[in-house]
């Protein structure tokens, strides 16, 4: 999770807005796939999306409701 904050202009009428987060995939930092990966069952793997869990990365519905 990596987050960042909005310039905020001490001439802009709007209240700031404060920090913002996001997240980035883990295929960004990989330059090349390396060999011997470690892999999930074929089950696992269609259920995550991915056969490799170092490519795996949780993503969370911020518009889902919560609870």
């Amino acid at each position: 999770m990596k987050s960042y904050k909005p310039y905020h202009s001490p001439f802009d009428p709007c209240r700031p807005i404060g920090k913002k987060f996001y997240s980035t995939p883990p295929n960004l930092y990989f330059g090349f796939q390396p060999p011997d990966l470690p892999q999930y069952d074929p089950h696992e793997a269609l259920r995550k999306g991915t056969l490799w869990p170092v490519f795996w990365d949780f993503y969370e519905n911020p518009y889902e409701a919560k609870g």
